[in-house]
């Protein structure tokens, strides 16, 4: 399953408290949030800011949004752990909502999520990056040619977006409005392949144009339950 709209949500942590927050969102408001409709697309530690609790989730469409969060932020469970979640944090606004650059690029959800009884393994390097507006070239280049580049870097593109201009039909939870950009995702074994991949594809000439806009370039950590994780390994 493919989802037609996504979130990448960017939390800011007090002091020592993300592991806790992962502790509670993972027990939680994981299954609950599926029942709801909303589909969890991962859930990471930035590894360069201990500050910062990342995570994703979808829709199957705009018109299944409104509907699956009002269902989730309305009930009992929401209710009964509200405080202890926004105890963690000092601000959960920073949410860019995003529609995939194409089909082939729409977060993929159909992998079942994971128990949580295994840790979470690889990277996952993620880089937004800042367009003129829905006609940016930048937008048509970064499949036509900045993806193959990436490629052969070593960051191969699995899911990559643009900014989703639908207004906000949750205001519950504000979303950042006023700007566009572009978002992109590849998946590594270990936080050495992930950087050795960076300094290849900086290196690239054809990658230049790409690398000019970056608002930022995060390394990401799955959590045990995080639906998207990191490549295995390959043996040999």
């Amino acid at each position: 399953m493919r989802l037609n709209i996504f979130e990448l949500r960017q939390y800011a942590m007090k002091p020592g408290r993300r592991d806790a927050l992962i502790t509670l969102f993972e027990r939680e408001f994981v299954e609950t949030q599926e029942a709801a409709g909303i589909r969890l697309i991962g859930l990471f530690r930035d590894l360069d800011r201990p500050d910062r609790f990342v995570w994703m989730r979808g829709y199957p469409d705009q018109a299944a949004r409104r509907p699956a969060l009002d269902a989730f932020y309305n009930s009992g469970h929401w209710f009964a752990h509200r405080s202890a979640t926004n105890a963690t944090m000092t601000s959960s606004d920073d949410v860019l909502l995003l529609r995939p650059l194409s089909p082939a690029l729409a977060p993929d959800v159909s992998a079942p999520i994971p128990t949580g009884e295994q840790p979470g393994h690889g990277v996952v390097v993620l880089g937004v990056h800042r367009l003129d507006g829905p006609n940016d070239p930048l937008a048509t280049a970064f499949e036509a040619a900045c993806a193959d580049a990436l490629a052969e870097a070593g960051l191969a593109v699995e899911t990559a977006g643009i900014t989703d201009p639908t207004p906000n039909t949750f205001p519950r939870h504000p979303v950042r409005e006023g700007e566009w950009v572009l978002v992109w995702l590849s998946r590594h074994p270990d936080p050495d392949a992930a950087d050795a991949a960076l300094v290849r594809a900086r290196a690239d000439p054809r990658l230049a144009p790409l690398f000019a806009t970056a608002i930022q370039l995060m390394r990401l950590q799955p959590t045990p339950r995080s639906r998207l994780q990191g490549c295995p390994l390959i043996a040999g």
